[in-house]
């Protein structure tokens, strides 16, 4: 399996963001995770990337627990996260280079640079600082950060968040070829997306999982959604 989280719980205080939460995710998924601002679906992907411990349960990515061994789990998961934090003032190609340097070295950092330009189409916007962008471009720049070591494992935080119609579907055409050769679970609060990306549907209320389905035994994802989450 790519993905194993095994009842996974975690809390902020007094407050339960996760309750008791399993599933498992095989290799060559594309999987959307849904729910309502508030579900717990950020801190279950920050557990799953590291960036939280659990309180409570088991997280593997590729076979490795989020906990014993991180290091690990970062070489193998690429990580978007909701906000994409990057530098402003830092060059396409020279932001990529130092997102390179932590897994890479030598010349495999330029070549892992310009493949990865070539791949997410960034090749017209490579020469200009990050602050230059548009939302869209700069969504690119963390999605090519996130691929730049070659995961097979991608968790996207709300990856189309703010982008024009262009812009969105040229993204979800990346993710699906992604989506060919990798693992994704794809966290967002757009059903059409689903529709158009995803195999299996993951649906949060409240810190408990309370749907986990494939998408083709779903008549009407947003009908369900709404039924599970009122």
């Amino acid at each position: 399996m790519s993905i194993v989280a095994s009842h996974l719980t975690k809390f902020y205080g007094a407050q339960k963001a996760l309750n008791d939460v399993s599933f498992e995710i095989p290799k060559g998924q594309i999987v959307g995770l849904l729910g309502p601002n508030g579900a717990g679906k950020s801190t279950l992907m920050k557990i799953l990337t590291t960036y939280l411990p659990a309180d409570e349960g088991i997280a593997l990515v590729n076979e490795f627990s989020v906990e014993k061994a991180p290091l690990n789990v970062r070489q193998h998961v690429g990580y978007l996260p909701e906000n994409n934090p990057l530098y402003l003032d830092m060059y396409v190609r020279e932001y990529l280079a130092f997102s390179a340097s932590l897994y890479l070295s030598g010349n495999l950092i330029k070549s892992a640079v310009e493949e990865i330009i070539e791949k997410t189409l960034l090749t017209s916007e490579a020469h200009k600082t990050i602050g230059q962008l548009s939302k869209g471009y700069r969504q690119r720049v963390g999605l090519a950060a996130a691929l730049i070591h070659q995961p097979q494992v991608l968790i996207l935080d709300e990856p189309t968040t703010g982008l024009d119609p262009n812009q969105l579907l040229e993204i979800r055409q990346l993710i699906l070829e992604l989506g060919q050769e990798k693992t994704v679970l794809l966290s967002t609060h757009i059903m059409q997306e689903v529709e158009a990306l995803c195999d299996r549907v993951l649906i949060i209320h409240k810190g408990n999982l309370v749907v986990d389905t494939l998408k083709k035994d779903v008549e009407n994802i947003e009908h369900l959604f709404r039924d599970v989450t009122k």
